[in-house]
């Protein structure tokens, strides 16, 4: 069963519409990574890497001490252990401590020895995350948890490339991750049941997915093995070496998708498709493995997991991390900050607000006050009832006499 989770109250952004006095004075829970969470790591030698992280930095208006610039050939697609250590070393000396995931601005290279490069990035080159020839692999301790700080809670900092054949096809992949967010999709996940046995590993969890999240994402599960002129794609896990007619759908901004096949993240020399294609498709993040990992379902996304997540208003980068428990050999694709269901705040009227957040899990919605910002709270309104799904909530508050609110649900 999916693990419940409490969130803590914190500080978040709010949008550029809502007055700078509410925004000090009106705390959401933190339910995803923020710009400064995250580093931008570019690679100075490659024309194509510089133009994307500088495009990804003025976008998301990542700090300019997040920036994390490097020096070497990415002529290859597999670098040494050795190398990457060295590598290593230099992103752990510029990477500020406050830091808690990374966004990698190029395409090759995309593995290290028997690991990929986002694995290597988030846990070290360790042998312990591969598997020769197929066998399980060292678990990750950010599998399906309610962390909001990886690095701080585990000392791993996952990362998810922005990554693609052509700054045309990155800057549209970062254009739509941004629109993504607080747009509260209202899409369709489409699991597929397909005739590729070897492949089809994760379509036992489907009835279990149907039982915990249809009220929650509307949901299609069809024996088949591929979509074709949908308009409404937001969640799409198949299993196939490829998939056809991507060019005939239309993805949603924040859309999540990928294929479990052995070399989906191979992306510039795939035996067999590779994930680029779902982002070239317009998913907005995907995941493949660079090294033969056999049918393990636990070596992919858990689609259970990873909407879940999203649900909760993770942003992609931890919806899909959260959803791979061996994570060793496997690569994150897309833009990491998209965050269709985080929550937004937003002054429909002087002194009257609207709070619109998506839930999992039916529950309660608690808004407190205090006089002053370091406490103590006190009641405000009557407790409110959380449904699952898309809720919205209406209040009044004037900065000037009401002091200061916290809102918090679960």
């Amino acid at each position: 069963m999916i693990q419940q989770f409490f969130v803590l109250l914190v500080i978040i952004s709010f949008s550029a519409a809502l007055p700078v006095e509410a925004q000090n004075r009106i705390s959401l829970p933190r339910t995803s990574l923020e710009p400064n969470d995250i580093a931008v790591i570019i690679n100075e030698n490659d024309p194509l890497s510089r133009q994307i992280g500088n495009y990804y930095q003025q976008a998301r208006q990542i700090p300019e001490t997040n920036i994390v610039k490097l020096r070497f050939s990415s002529e290859r697609s597999i670098i040494t252990p050795k190398e990457f250590r060295q590598l290593k070393a230099a992103i752990d000396q510029l990477t500020p401590e406050h830091v808690q995931a990374f966004a990698v601005a190029w395409t090759t290279p995309y593995r290290v020895g028997c690991m990929s490069l986002t694995s290597a990035l988030a846990f070290g080159f360790d042998k312990r995350y591969c598997a020769d020839p197929c066998g399980s692999t060292a678990r990750s301790p950010y599998f399906n948890s309610s962390s909001f700080y990886p690095y701080d809670d585990y000392k791993l900092r996952p990362a998810m490339m922005l990554a693609g054949t052509s700054f045309e096809h990155i800057k549209a992949l970062i254009d739509r991750g941004i629109r993504s967010d607080y747009s509260f999709p209202k899409g369709q996940a489409y699991l597929m049941n397909t005739s590729d046995k070897a492949r089809n590993s994760r379509s036992a969890s489907f009835t279990q997915i149907a039982e915990e999240l249809d009220d929650v994402f509307p949901m299609q599960i069809l024996t088949a093995d591929y979509i074709s002129e949908r308009k409404d794609v937001l969640f799409y896990f198949t299993g196939l070496k490829k998939v056809f007619m991507l060019e005939t759908l239309r993805f949603l901004p924040g859309a999540l998708a990928d294929h479990l096949t052995s070399a989906g993240g191979k992306l510039t020399d795939s035996p067999q498709m590779s994930s680029l294609r779902w982002l070239e498709a317009g998913a907005t993040a995907s995941y493949g493995t660079v090294v033969e990992p056999c049918s393990f379902p636990q070596k992919f996304p858990s689609p259970i997991v990873a909407m879940f997540q999203y649900a909760l208003g993770a942003s992609a980068l931890e919806a899909y991390w959260k959803s791979v428990a061996w994570p060793g050999q496997g690569l994150f694709i897309g833009e990491p900050l998209a965050k269709p269901f985080a929550p937004h705040l937003e002054e429909t009227s002087p002194g009257h607000f609207m709070l619109k957040f998506f839930s999992p899990r039916a529950g309660r919605l608690r808004i407190e006050r205090s006089f002053s910002a370091a406490g103590p709270f006190s009641p405000f309104m009557q407790q409110k009832t959380i449904i699952r799904g898309e809720n919205r909530f209406y209040f009044k508050f004037n900065e000037e006499t009401d002091g200061y609110l916290n809102i918090q649900w679960h």
